[in-house]
């Protein structure tokens, strides 16, 4: 501990103006999710200033990617933390995520009016359209890290592939009880790897904060589906998918499924964390009131993790037991990403957006090109046709 505590010491002394400044501008390039935080966030602390080592970024890296939440998002809190401690934690968030509020709110103003005009309806009909094909892409790219996690032993990946499979079934057929799963299959793998816990389960400390800042804050309906999306979500922001659209479209019918299409491109194809999208969901449960209420509330535990848990992320990093959960978790998480396309295609209700679906899997799965690009380009698509006469909901 001695040693960690002298490294954070070394940090440069870096202005919150500077950090405010730079953890904005990253927050208006980075179209394209965590692949584009992440280069940007390196670029910035590592290569461009010095401010920190290529060890310290890795370290991050490794640590944030074993929370649950945002992991691209909670990396850009610990960044400016080890700046600034607190204070930088809290203004490099803030500016990181102000961005892409902001562009989901004015385009949720746009889409989510009473009577959009038509061009505007055909534009997020042809967008929604695609997003079936962006979970599969998304998790096809998860695919391969996750499996290389595990050990090469025959048990290890039979349960990984177990836990894909739990986790696409409960998707397609159950997203409402995805939480279940992921937790079920954390669970299972600790067990299966350490067989008496004894008092080591304090090595994940810092989830048990977390949980218990969910506990405490789910006080409404909009609050818990925010934290849900926020704090309990393992594989990355596309997660939010199966963890919501039931919740969102059927119990509490704050959108249709159209919209609920809609507000995922949206957040894919605006700038910052993809977990943005609950903004939008806000926006159509509550106006600009739910949009603000939904960010704080997916938020505040990527914050939570880092205020909390930042001086011992390092321990975290190297435990077995948060591993385990993790090996567990996320193989449950992808196979939920890719289980919500059968959902999320069956949502469509013109046949022209099945061509529209058809030409975004080429595109994203067969030919592995830009996610917004095509999602931008379906768009286009879905303008055109409605300009044509071809039917839209409304």
């Amino acid at each position: 501990m001695a040693d960690i505590a002298e490294a954070l010491t070394e940090s440069p002394d870096v202005s919150l103006a500077t950090i405010a400044k730079e953890w904005g501008r990253i927050g208006i390039l980075g179209v394209g999710g965590p692949p584009a935080h992440i280069t940007l966030l390196r670029r910035l602390c590592v290569t461009k200033t010095s401010w920190l080592t290529d060890a310290d970024f890795e370290d991050g890296i490794a640590a944030t990617n074993l929370l649950p939440g945002p992991a691209s998002t909670q990396l850009a809190i610990y960044c400016a933390w080890r700046l600034r401690r607190s204070a930088g934690a809290i203004v490099g968030g803030f500016f990181f995520i102000l961005p892409g509020f902001a562009a989901i709110l004015g385009l949720s103003a746009l889409f989510f009016t009473r009577h959009p005009p038509l061009l505007v309806s055909g534009a997020a009909a042809g967008a929604g359209s695609a997003v079936a094909a962006v979970a599969i892409a998304a998790a096809s790219a998860l695919l391969g890290p996750s499996y290389r996690r595990m050990a090469s032993r025959t048990a290890p990946r039979t349960r990984w592939l177990c836990y894909l499979v739990l986790g696409a079934t409960t998707a397609a057929l159950a997203g409402e009880y995805l939480v279940a799963t992921l937790a079920f299959c954390g669970a299972t793998e600790v067990v299966a790897r350490h067989r008496t816990i004894g008092t080591r389960l304090h090595d994940l400390s810092p989830l048990f904060v977390l949980a218990g800042v969910v506990a405490a804050g789910g006080t409404g309906a909009l609050v818990w589906e925010s934290f849900k999306v926020g704090a309990l979500s393992y594989g990355g922001g596309f997660v939010i998918i199966p963890l919501m659209q039931h919740d969102v479209v059927h119990v509490y019918h704050w959108m249709t499924n159209g919209q609920f299409l809609t507000a995922v491109a949206l957040g894919q194809i605006t700038p910052g964390p993809v977990v943005l999208t609950v903004a939008a969901v806000g926006y159509a449960a509550s106006r600009a009131t739910g949009a603000l209420i939904a960010t704080v509330c997916a938020f505040s535990p990527s914050f939570a993790f880092v205020l909390v848990g930042g001086p011992n992320f390092e321990r975290l990093r190297s435990s077995p037991l948060a591993q385990a959960v993790l090996s567990g978790a996320g193989p449950a998480a992808i196979g939920g990403i890719a289980g919500s396309a059968i959902p999320l295609g069956l949502a469509l209700t013109h046949a022209w957006q099945v061509v529209v679906l058809s030409a975004a899997l080429i595109w994203l799965v067969v030919l592995r090109k830009n996610i917004v690009v095509g999602l931008l380009l379906s768009a286009l698509a879905g303008l055109i046709l409605a300009a044509a006469g071809l039917p839209v909901s409304r």
